[in-house]
């Protein structure tokens, strides 16, 4: 039966799955029963309509506190957990006054290109039709166990409640992927299927430490979902031989957009840059630009207070992003790389992420980011700054001379440097606004 409020799913796995778990974080546990009986009595706390801020967390108190908003009629806005406390009420006194639609379930706020802190409003509609494009896409099943180890402010983890409500899944709070060792107490736990959602740089970290160690459990993980930042095909290739019995998703989905398409890339193709199918909810339209725009019941109301930026990118119920992509003949997405991240040098246009994805399939380049800087003859030059293995040393010509045999001429870069780290947002995404800023 189909309900039109995720809450309502909750109330009716209360009822068919009692005693089930529902949620577990460290030695808690509480099954449906239990955390329906809390969400009610929480709800009194809160008022119909009013804006709810509070800081977010990994933990079943969340859980509780988000249902319970949602159960009183409120809006929920989960805030960064460490936001300072002076950034914490401004915001909270920015949504109590802001003129609100009726169908908003959700307020969350996200960093885009231009550091401008937005509130993205999410309708109850489009909670739901994103978790039935999960269902869908991935094949979440009530028998699943799904980790969440990523902050639960973000569209990244908390899509996954949608799902796991709707089926009467369980799911499995993580703080952060910072102690390995948790991560596989939670793989051991007694569940028939095991899911979760990474960052790349999860994936590049548990390849290069862990790699023996996930291979143990091939049999057990039915699938992880990579997200936020396009996934190095090298990785790809890597996982999907580690994993051979596990699906691999590449997704697309964005705050505003919700979740589009996904692709999983160990179908024995392993393509790099595919994000698969838009899933039954969504519809992908290329632009006569190149640019990826969405159309569907997963798209944000728009962004709170600020009906002049919404016009930006959402008209005539489409989404219009910056990202460039193409529909190949069987109706896949393939990503190209966001419009302003594309590099101009003699005239020729360069997405770094395919720069940095050949390189990062060389054995000793543990990370590296391609930038633009000044150049006396040509105005402007690509530069690779790579982290590199530890033992290593940094051996240009040997770099130049692999991208050379992959990479069209004006691709390979002229200038490298070995660095300590890449700059990167919360979400694990390069932060390539950091390099242009600090002139690297």
């Amino acid at each position: 039966m189909a309900f039109s409020k995720l809450v309502d799913y909750l109330k009716r796995d209360a009822e068919i799955y009692p005693e089930k778990i529902a949620a577990i974080a460290g030695s808690e546990k509480i099954t449906y029963k239990e955390l329906y009986a809390k969400v009610l009595e929480r709800s009194a706390k809160f008022k119909k309509g009013e804006v709810v801020a509070f800081r977010s967390s990994q933990d079943i108190d969340f859980l509780i506190t988000y249902f319970a908003i949602h159960q009183a009629g409120a809006i929920a806005a989960p805030l960064e957990k460490d936001i300072p406390e002076s950034r914490f009420k401004e915001i909270s006194e920015m949504i109590s006054s802001s003129s609100v639609p009726e169908e908003v379930a959700d307020i969350l706020f996200t960093t885009g290109t231009t550091g401008k802190s937005k509130g993205v409003m999410i309708s109850h509609r489009t909670i739901v039709s994103n978790g039935e494009n999960l269902i869908e896409g991935q094949l979440f099943s009530h028998n699943l166990l799904f980790i969440i180890n990523g902050p639960m402010n973000h569209i990244g983890s908390l899509s996954k409640i949608f799902p796991t409500t709707m089926l009467g899944s369980t799911i499995y709070f993580l703080e952060g992927m910072k102690d390995l060792d948790l991560f596989f107490q939670a793989l051991d736990y007694p569940a028939d299927k095991v899911a979760t959602f990474f960052v790349p740089a999860t994936i590049r970290m548990l390849l290069q430490f862990s790699e023996e160690r996930l291979a143990s459990y091939k049999d057990k993980i039915d699938f992880i979902e990579s997200g936020a930042a396009p996934l190095p095909h090298s990785d790809m290739l890597k996982l999907c031989e580690v994993l051979p019995n596990t699906r691999l998703y590449n997704t697309y989905a964005s705050t505003e957009t919700g979740i589009i398409s996904t692709y999983n890339f160990n179908d024995g193709r392993c393509t790099p840059g595919c994000l698969g199918k838009p899933m039954s909810h969504s519809k992908v339209i290329i632009t006569e630009e190149g640019k990826i725009s969405c159309k569907g019941d997963t798209l944000m109301t728009g962004y709170v207070n600020d009906p002049l930026l919404t016009a930006t990118i959402l008209r005539d119920n489409t989404i219009f992003t910056s990202d460039l992509g193409v529909l190949d003949e069987e109706g896949m997405l393939h990503i190209k790389g966001r419009e302003s991240d594309v590099i101009n040098v003699g005239g020729f246009k360069v997405a770094p992420t395919e720069v940095e994805d050949v390189a990062m399939s060389l054995p000793e380049v543990k990370d590296c980011i391609c930038i633009s800087v000044e150049h006396k003859i040509t105005g402007r030059a690509l530069k690779l700054l790579v982290v590199l293995k530890e033992g290593e040393t940094l051996n240009k010509q040997r770099i130049a001379r692999f991208l050379k045999e992959k990479l069209e001429a004006y691709k390979v870069p002229m200038l490298y440097e070995q660095v300590e780290s890449v700059k990167r947002t919360y979400n694990g995404k390069m932060d390539r606004k950091y390099y242009t800023n600090n002139n690297q």
